[in-house]
């Protein structure tokens, strides 16, 4: 993973003192509140529902076993309210319908779909010494939030996928240099974020981002990139419209800067709900297109451009420093990998489906990439305990050189592990929890912390998600269902990317009720669902005591109508999405008919 030089530890340790300034100013009254406001956002600092709220950036999802535990570290000792401040959230809470809200939770960090680590209840006054320990294993939340660049997000698997042409991370390394702090693109009309792959399989969901990126070889051998400019979520959903099939990869910061200009001036500041380069590209189409081509010449006339120069490009690249690991001819991998797959198997069924599931093949064909679980009966998708993350930091150190990965799915992923350690790791990960072989499927689902934490959540999400795993907890079930993404949002801000799932929920506000909104066919641009696209409304929104039978009745037409080795997806198309609707609404009826 990247190893930080000395000048960027210098900057992250310069930032934290400076916040720790304003900080201090603010707390004695000489800094106001309304000038605080964007020092504290473009620190990741947001002020949520009950508490203030910290988002710590991962760039493209690496973290180290000490930054683990730094985390773990915040949560046990930071993230915790006063005792009168979590009886009185508490109190707040109530029942949606029939299903119980859940209890408020401390003491937890929580993975989020662009990579980041979020807690939700350290107290503002404690911020400062929150950033000095971050800062000290060389994190931050530098432009986690704020209408900036935020975040680079790139694959789990990047620099060891099977499927992947060009290693994305010292290109988002270099992308993240040139976008911290810049100061021309530090007030944007909107947010704005930036997801890189350099594989086959998209899973950075590039075509759902301002910008997605793409590194690839022409047929010359060429390495350049794929550029895709638009896409994003919200009340919108968009698909990124491709605006380069290859730029040269030297060129990338000229054209971002192009890209970004032009959003910058041309973008709406009078309407927030139509600020989002995703409105300005649906717009003006090929007229902002060719402003931006317009732009990027003159970038490239003016001599004061920002061509990456060859010598740059491996100064950051010999920053990300593999491990040193065995290496061995596929055959002989695979002939060792079938005799451990079949002495494990003898111990255990279940370690077979942990296999299938949980475990991906590896650029080093004797080693392999390893999901560690964070789905489970009574945790909100994404959480992870001081204690889990101190675990996963132990197992980080034992078997993957002391690396791990967040993914997309809000999962922690270990990048190098050797396949003869394969069954000890899952022993040691059953025993801490990690192990349920349900990746990608049903119960892996994605969802936000929804109205019990976010101020902007028009409902809640978390007690959805946790009726929904209470009724596919059977193993038997949730694989003859087969790969299936739930993504859950609390609001229209579409955190859970709720578009994006093969069945989304959407909470909706409906005369200070809560209420959900069901949607089908939805993909994050994966080869399992095709095309990066929107689902489709399945009618009026359903009560939260509907749901669940809502989901059920949708996967019974499945079940019912589908061929041998059909996917959801597929059967969704084949059979026509009005079949499935009329099930949902079918179990409404019944619902209401069961609890009249």
């Amino acid at each position: 993973m990247y190893q930080y030089t000395e000048f960027d530890r210098a900057f992250v340790q310069a930032r934290a003192a400076q916040y720790r300034d304003q900080l201090t100013r603010n707390l004695a009254g000489t800094l106001g509140d309304d000038e605080f406001r964007p020092l504290r956002l473009q620190n990741g600092w947001y002020i949520q529902r009950y508490a203030p709220m910290l988002r710590v950036a991962v760039p493209y999802g690496e973290l180290n076993s000490a930054q683990l535990r730094v985390l773990a570290t915040i949560a046990r000792d930071y993230d915790a309210p006063s005792p009168e401040l979590l009886a009185q959230a508490q109190a707040t809470q109530d029942k949606i319908g029939h299903i119980a809200a859940p209890k408020l939770t401390t003491h937890y960090a929580h993975f989020t779909t662009r990579q980041n680590v979020q807690f939700n209840w350290i107290p503002l006054e404690k911020s400062a010494d929150v950033m000095e320990l971050l800062a000290s294993v060389n994190l931050h939340g530098i432009q986690t939030s704020g209408n900036c660049i935020r975040n680079i997000t790139s694959d789990e698997r990047a620099g060891i996928a099977v499927d992947e042409d060009v290693d994305p991370r010292p290109y988002a390394e270099v992308l993240r240099q040139w976008s911290t702090l810049h100061p021309e693109f530090a007030y944007l009309p909107r947010k704005f974020k930036i997801a890189i792959t350099g594989a086959v399989e998209d899973r950075a969901a590039i075509a759902w981002h301002d910008i997605g990126l793409r590194v690839l070889r022409n047929d010359q051998g060429e390495v350049g990139f794929q550029v895709f400019v638009g896409g994003g979520m919200g009340r919108t959903p968009v698909i990124g419209t491709e605006i380069r099939a290859f730029l040269p990869w030297d060129q990338i910061i000229n054209y971002l800067e192009a890209v970004v200009r032009v959003y910058n001036g041309w973008g709406r500041r009078d309407n927030i709900y139509k600020a989002r380069i995703k409105i300005l590209v649906k717009a003006e189409g090929q007229r902002y297109f060719d402003e931006v081509e317009a732009e990027y010449q003159r970038i490239l006339a003016n001599g004061a451009h920002h061509t990456i120069p060859q010598a740059e490009l491996e100064r950051v690249s010999a920053c990300f420093v593999a491990p040193v690991l065995t290496q061995c001819s596929a055959s002989d991998a695979e002939a060792r990998i079938a005799r451990i797959l079949r002495a494990a198997a003898e111990d255990d069924v279940e370690f077979g489906r942990w296999i299938e599931r949980n475990v991906a093949a590896h650029k080093n064909p004797d080693m392999r990439a390893v999901t560690l679980s964070f789905k489970r009966l009574g945790q909100a998708p994404g959480d992870a305990t001081a204690d889990q993350l101190k675990l996963a930091a132990d197992l980080a150190d034992k078997y993957s050189a002391g690396e791990v990965r967040v993914t997309h799915d809000q999962n922690l992923l270990l990048p190098w592990v050797g396949c003869d350690q394969l069954p000890e790791l899952w022993r040691e990960a059953r025993k801490a929890g990690f192990a349920r072989p349900n990746i990608h499927l049903l119960s892996d689902m994605i969802a936000c912390p929804g109205g019990d934490y976010c101020a902007l959540a028009n409902a809640r999400s978390l007690p959805i998600a946790a009726a929904i795993t209470a009724r596919y907890q059977d193993l038997d079930e949730l694989f003859d269902l087969g790969e299936i993404d739930l993504h859950i949002s609390g609001c229209i801000n579409s955190c859970g990317h709720h578009h994006s799932g093969h069945i989304g929920i959407l909470g909706v506000d409906k005369d200070g009720q809560e209420w959900y909104q069901v949607t089908l066919g939805g993909s994050d641009g994966s080869t399992l669902s095709g095309a990066a696209k929107a689902g489709k409304v399945v009618g009026p929104s359903f009560a939260a005591d509907e749901v669940v039978d809502v989901i059920e009745a949708v996967l019974e037409v499945y079940k019912d109508q589908r061929t041998a080795g059909e996917t959801f997806t597929d059967a969704l198309q084949r059979v026509g999405f009005d079949a499935f609707k009329n099930a949902a609404h079918a179990a409404r009826h019944a619902t209401a008919r069961a609890t009249a």
